[in-house]
């Protein structure tokens, strides 16, 4: 989880799943723990999968005591990046300058209709857009894939276990 600030008074906050690429994202005018509660409740919400650990920054809006027992009552673990370290948060990072360079390149930050451009976006990059450290897949590709193969597996050892008759 990181953010970045876009303009004044526009800050994007940032989730993206270490292994399947699937990333959310939201706009907020201030950087604060309300935004940041906000912004986890959109995560958690949007994720197709529960979320077991968030990895941010330093920054205070991700130490704030509200933020860490909203963590602990979703049973999340939080591991902050060590101080100075931004490659430790590489994937937010380098999905946040994808972001400016094939979104906010071709929009104006002034449209009235950002958040909404910026949900296409997110549903573009989730579904169709393709990466090489993916094979050649999608984020949803990724997810479904991962979904089918713990489905597999748990049916697998459902049948392996052995049953009692009478």
């Amino acid at each position: 989880m990181d953010l970045y600030k876009i303009a004044a008074r526009l800050y994007q906050y940032t989730a993206i799943d270490d292994c399947s690429g699937f990333k959310i994202i939201e706009l907020y005018p201030s950087r604060n723990a309300t935004n940041t509660l906000k912004f986890l409740e959109t995560v958690i919400e949007q994720m197709p999968f529960p979320i077991q650990r968030t990895q941010t920054d330093r920054g205070l809006e991700f130490f704030a005591y509200s933020f860490k027992v909203r963590l602990m009552e979703y049973g999340i673990s939080s591991k902050p990046v060590k101080p100075r370290s931004p490659h430790l948060n590489d994937k937010a990072e380098r999905t946040q300058r994808t972001d400016l360079d094939e979104f906010y390149s071709t929009i104006d930050i002034e449209d009235p209709d950002l958040p909404n451009l910026l949900s296409q976006w997110q549903f573009h990059y989730n579904w169709f857009r393709c990466y090489s450290s993916l094979n050649g897949k999608t984020p949803m590709d990724m997810v479904t894939s991962m979904s089918l193969k713990r489905r597999y597996q748990k049916k697998s050892k459902q049948c392996m276990t052995p049953t009692k008759t009478e």
